[in-house]
């Protein structure tokens, strides 16, 4: 069992460790408001959250938004969490997000880009079209095209990241399980 706890521990402080500098590069920059997406074009529905705010309820305002965003607190977090939808007339700019948490003022900034719209169009159909009894029906033709692009693209840099930091935990996991099962074999 103590192995685990090793393992488990040595795992939590490897994430930390890779985890900490995109974790301060994300708050040094929104001033305590973050919208996801941070470029979203008009139409588009974007997420608001607001982490250490001593109240449980907040309002978010910006001229990009269709109206103003009520924010309530999440899981237990204590972050505050809200919704809303760009205007589909703003223009393409920077729009300032202001967030009034009891006695303090929280800006951020939303950059609406102009030269998309969001895809409003199905992407496929929900179920077959026009299935025959032999099976595949309107999906055939889908699965056989999608086979060759399936596979099109290689791994990124974040998987291979992750891939070398679960590799490292394992290697580190037998290493302890094996001196761990030669100090019981000499007692």
């Amino acid at each position: 069992m103590g192995s685990l706890k090793v393992t488990l521990c040595a795992g939590a402080a490897l994430a930390t460790a890779l985890c900490a500098p995109a974790a301060l590069a994300h708050a040094a920059d929104g001033g305590g408001v973050f919208v996801t997406p941070s470029s979203p074009a008009p139409g588009t529905d974007v997420t608001l959250r607001v982490p250490g705010c001593t109240e449980k309820t907040a309002v978010a305002v910006s001229a990009a938004f269709e109206s103003d965003v009520r924010l309530g607190l999440a899981a237990g977090d204590g972050v505050l969490v809200g919704s809303s939808r760009v205007r589909t007339s703003v223009r393409a700019g920077a729009y300032a997000v202001q967030v009034t948490c009891g006695d303090q003022a929280r800006r951020g900034t939303i950059t609406v880009e102009g030269d998309r719209r969001p895809d409003t169009r199905p992407s496929a159909p929900a179920s077959p079209v026009a299935p025959v009894h032999a099976g595949g029906g309107g999906t055939a033709r889908l699965a056989a095209d999608g086979a060759e692009q399936a596979r099109s693209e290689a791994p990124g840099t974040a998987h291979t990241v992750t891939g070398l930091v679960l590799a490292g935990i394992a290697a580190v996991a037998v290493a302890l399980r094996g001196v761990r099962s030669r100090s019981r074999g000499t007692d």
